[in-house]
């Protein structure tokens, strides 16, 4: 089986961060968050992968290389321009075969059970099929009702709060047939979410089946942040962090504290730095990040190479590459 990763987004919700870098290599636990994808298929069998690329398409190159390290194969369909979420997946046509393969948006962190919902898919006949996930404000979401055999009703964008059918949202995890992929007009942008999926539920072939599995859309900086809260507390298991504690300093290579600085609950990339006296609470430091004596860094992300003056401040945040702090923000 294959899986179709969309990585093609500007991640424009987690800028400054992504100015630099797509938002799949973001580390999750110091490790880049495509490879938890890596990790997830592996354990369920899946040695084939297709990137779907456009935005700083040639980042990827590492994580493609290591990819061929742990046993998994990997091609890549690239977009000149952009063609959406369902014209990336046309894009992608001749490398799919006859097979049913899955299909994921790149910027979620799950470890939903792929065998499973594949056998479900299959039972049902289904053309695709949705994860879905609960939570607890679907107000925020587009919601999915289906009949009690998981038949897709259709779709609610954003309900009202207190008015939504079901608090299960799409987890942006499907599972399809190749015919799926007739549906797409060659070479023009197509919206799965707009345009392909409301078609294939008028056909009454797609299902969709809730799951209670760790589920997080990495692509805002508080939830980013979170994604790396729940690998250093055990709420998301990965086997970047073998002993997970809530309040836990996770050092990638060469990440130094000061024996005078506090750190907790923390991410720290390789060669990144925390002077003496300093406090660092709920964060991640980028390769290279450096905090400076008696400075705070608490709920913030700071990007490769930033360096935060001796005393400052700063708190819920997100700092970009290379940038000189030396006053609170």
């Amino acid at each position: 089986m294959k899986a179709l990763i969309l990585t093609g987004g500007l991640g424009t919700r987690l800028r400054p961060l992504t100015y630099s870098r797509p938002k799949h290599l973001l580390p999750v636990a110091n490790v880049p968050h495509i490879e938890h994808v890596f990790d997830l298929l592996q354990r369920h069998g899946v040695d084939e992968v297709v990137l779907l690329t456009s935005f700083l398409a040639e980042a990827f190159e590492i994580s493609v290389e290591r990819a061929a390290q742990r046993g998994l194969t990997v091609a890549v369909a690239h977009e000149v321009e952009p063609l959406g979420t369902a014209g990336a997946l046309k894009n992608a046509q001749e490398l799919v075969g006859n097979e049913t393969f899955l299909a994921f948006n790149g910027d979620v962190l799950t470890d939903v059970d792929l065998t499973g919902m594949v056998d479900w898919h299959r039972e049902r006949g289904a053309e695709a099929t949705i994860v879905l996930t609960p939570v607890d404000d679907p107000s925020a979401y587009g919601v999915v009702p289906t009949e009690p055999d998981g038949r897709v009703l259709g779709f609610i964008e954003k309900p009202p709060p207190g008015e939504a059918p079901t608090n299960l949202i799409n987890a942006g995890v499907y599972v399809c047939e190749p015919k799926l992929l007739d549906r797409i007009p060659e070479g023009l942008v197509f919206s799965a979410e707009r345009e392909l999926w409301p078609a294939v539920v008028e056909d009454g072939t797609m299902y969709a089946r809730g799951t209670d599995a760790y589920w997080m859309d990495i692509g805002t900086p508080a939830n980013y942040l979170q994604a790396n809260l729940d690998a250093l507390a055990g709420r998301y298991v990965c086997s970047a962090v073998a002993h997970p504690d809530d309040g836990m300093a996770l050092l990638a290579a060469g990440a130094e504290i000061h024996e005078s600085a506090r750190v907790s609950s923390s991410c720290l990339g390789s060669g990144s730095r925390v002077e003496a006296d300093a406090t660092v609470e709920r964060a991640v430091l980028l390769s290279g990040a450096s905090v400076g004596e008696g400075a705070t860094v608490r709920d913030a992300v700071l990007g490769e190479r930033v360096k935060i003056g001796p005393g400052v401040a700063i708190e819920a945040t997100a700092i970009g590459d290379d940038e000189i702090v030396d006053e609170e923000k």
